[in-house]
């Protein structure tokens, strides 16, 4: 009998990690040899733990999902990547298998789904939901640069011009201008509108 599949689970949430967990370890095949709170925590107990895949969260304190993603291609690169998200955008797909991911699932997905992902990516095949594919094929990009999102992402809603600065290295004047730019483009009112429609957009 071969070895199970060794799975590093990555999910801020409690519950919902817990639940990914007790559902993998139903699979005689899989076996979960860490879990990991945030995307620091992930990297660092892949390191320790050498898992076969990663299944990651996209949003994640410290370091998000495709920024372990990323690192671990870096620092170990045949563990494939999975990223679990309940945010599906087009945008975010499109970031995701750039940074190396080997799959792109949504939570909403059935709990069959994740085990059977897992086998593909570790026999080397991708898989992409087919949904969040479609919609990718038909979703417009971004019409922000990349300095642009940068700035928005910092910004946010109604975060102080002084801190976005202070964090971008830019004076509170360029951050301001940027800002105009932005709203003038996504032909939003505000900054917390054209941060909303942003990432309604999966853009930041």
């Amino acid at each position: 009998m071969s070895e199970p599949i060794r799975v590093l689970l990555a999910e801020d949430d409690e519950l919902i990690r817990d639940a990914l967990a007790s559902l993998l370890e139903r699979e005689t095949d899989l076996r979960v040899v860490a879990t990991a709170r945030d995307g620091r925590e992930a990297v660092e107990r892949a390191a320790l733990h050498l898992p076969d895949v990663a299944v990651v969260d996209l949003q994640m304190p410290r370091l998000d999902g495709l920024g372990v993603i990323a690192e671990l291609q870096r620092v170990l690169p045949r563990c494939a990547g999975v990223i679990l998200t309940g945010h599906g955008h087009p945008q975010a797909l499109r970031t995701a298998l750039a940074s190396g991911a080997r799959g792109f699932l949504a939570k909403g997905a059935p709990g069959t789904a994740l085990a059977d992902v897992i086998r593909r990516v570790h026999e080397g095949q991708r898989y992409v939901d087919p949904i969040l594919a479609a919609d990718a094929l038909t979703t417009r990009p971004s019409p922000l640069t990349a300095r642009e999102t940068e700035v928005l992402a910092a910004a946010q809603e109604s975060r102080p011009l002084a801190d976005v600065a202070r964090e971008l290295f830019l004076s509170t004047r360029t951050v301001r201008n940027y800002l105009a730019t932005i709203n003038r483009k996504l032909d939003a009112e505000s900054r917390s509108s054209a941060y909303r429609h942003a990432r309604e957009n999966g853009w930041v």
